[in-house]
């Protein structure tokens, strides 16, 4: 009997015996035997030859491909210039990178440097083929800037401070209508007008004293890279005629490295306090002990000066000292007082806002505030105070004390390092004079 024919008789005795519930169960089971029976049927040794190895021979010399970047290419470069409000992440941003970019910088000892960045500043970006910073260039003028250059996972930092030729300049003029206007006709860079009002500022009321026919020479520092003309440097030696009188100044730097402006006979130009504490104003009101105050409508004593400017201007302090009063009250506003010593005290009312607190130390010129109306006050202005011993002096007329002049021990050496300045100074300023001569005399011939 077949192998078919015996399924078949199995299947019916199944269906003679077992109850129709059964059957379904049974069907299933029999559908499995049956395909069993009738599927083909390989050999083991069929099966051996499918899965027989095949013998490859693999070249063990030839390197894996990797992808790599040509020796010669040359990254792209995005730079960002720096304006008001920027910091790190915004510049980082803007050029697409990602914040562990700038964690990667910051936190380099050298990345300290880019925690405070300046509007004219400017970063350029190097970035690789894979969209990766490979360089950082932080430019902080033309002659100094910090090069980052990735390495492995980390960056080799390299501070390039450039040194410009220096050439001396000369300039002079006489004053028509203001020192601004003046200075600027005779090419001066309003860089150096700022630094000329602020040596003589001391002796120099550039508001009120200057005339009509005043004059100034100045002998300045023009700095060059790679024969590109830089922003100019520093003054050298000036002179300023007031009303008749002519002041010199020559600039020193000590033994220390500290810089500043004397007389030729080696008296500091600076004195010990600021005539003004701010450089944008005029005055509104005056000193005056019998002045009828403009909002309670009384006679009431105005023991200072009042300098209306712009709101958010400036406001400096007159000298070295310590901030003794850091705050606010109805009448007074914002204010500040700066103890100078135990002979002098200045004081700052109807600030915008307050830069310094009570017991810091302060240093001249050191900004203590911004102008405001704050209090009683009618418009923006700074309402300033100078006291001595306790006692109210009019700023504007008080006589200032004189800052240090150079020590006996500087002397020679001042005097070694300022003569050959001061005499190209005064060569400068008779060749001028004698070409003005020769020209007068020959318009009248």
């Amino acid at each position: 009997m077949g192998k078919l024919q015996k399924v078949s008789n199995f299947l019916l005795l199944i269906a003679r015996e077992f109850p129709r519930r059964h059957l379904i169960l049974a069907s299933a089971l029999s559908g499995c035997l049956l395909a069993l029976a009738i599927y083909p049927y390989d050999s083991p040794q069929a099966k051996r030859q499918i899965y027989e190895p095949i013998d490859i021979q693999i070249d063990s010399s030839a390197p894996e491909p990797v992808a790599t970047v040509p020796a010669d290419f040359e990254l792209t470069w995005k730079e960002q210039k720096v304006t008001s409000g920027d910091n790190l992440s915004t510049l980082f941003q803007r050029t697409k990178l990602s914040p562990r970019d700038v964690y990667n910088i910051s936190s380099l000892k050298a990345g300290k440097s880019l925690r405070k960045l300046y509007p004219g500043e400017s970063l350029r970006f190097g970035i690789d083929a894979q969209g990766q910073l490979s360089e950082l260039h932080y430019i902080k003028s033309a002659l100094e800037r910090y090069e980052f250059k990735k390495h492995q996972d980390s960056y080799n930092v390299e501070h390039v401070v450039s040194q410009p030729e220096i050439m001396l300049s000369y300039r002079e003029g006489i004053i028509e209508d203001s020192l601004y206007l003046s200075a600027a006709k005779a090419e001066l860079p309003d860089k150096l007008i700022m630094e000329l009002a602020n040596i003589f500022g001391w002796d120099v009321d550039f508001v009120f004293d200057i005339r009509q026919g005043d004059s100034f020479s100045l002998l300045f520092e023009d700095r060059y890279l790679e024969g590109e003309k830089l922003s100019p440097g520093n003054i050298v030696a000036a002179s300023f005629t007031n009303r008749g009188k002519t002041y010199e100044a020559v600039r020193y730097t000590n033994s220390k490295g500290l810089s500043n402006y004397y007389t030729p006979q080696g008296l500091s130009m600076r004195k010990a306090f600021l005539r003004t504490p701010l450089d944008i104003f005029r005055i509104s009101s005056g000193f005056n002990l019998r002045r009828k105050h403009p909002i309670h409508k009384k006679i009431k004593a105005h023991r200072g000066v009042d300098y209306a400017a712009p709101r958010g201007t400036p406001v400096y302090a007159a000298g070295d000292g310590k901030v003794i009063a850091s705050g606010y009250s109805k009448a007074n506003g914002n204010y500040v007082f700066v103890q100078h010593g135990q002979t002098y005290t200045t004081k700052y009312l109807h600030l915008n806002r307050r830069k310094v607190r009570k017991g810091q130390t302060v240093r001249q010129r050191q900004l203590v505030g911004t102008v405001g109306s704050t209090g009683y006050a009618t418009g923006p202005h700074l309402h300033y105070e100078f006291l001595v011993n306790g006692v109210h002096r009019n700023p504007r007329t008080v006589k200032l004390p004189q800052a240090r002049p150079i020590a006996k021990g500087e002397k020679s050496s001042f005097e070694q390092a300022t003569a050959p300045v001061l005499a190209k100074l005064a060569e400068h300023q008779q060749t001028i004079q004698l070409a003005l001569m020769h020209n007068s005399d020959s318009s009248a011939n």
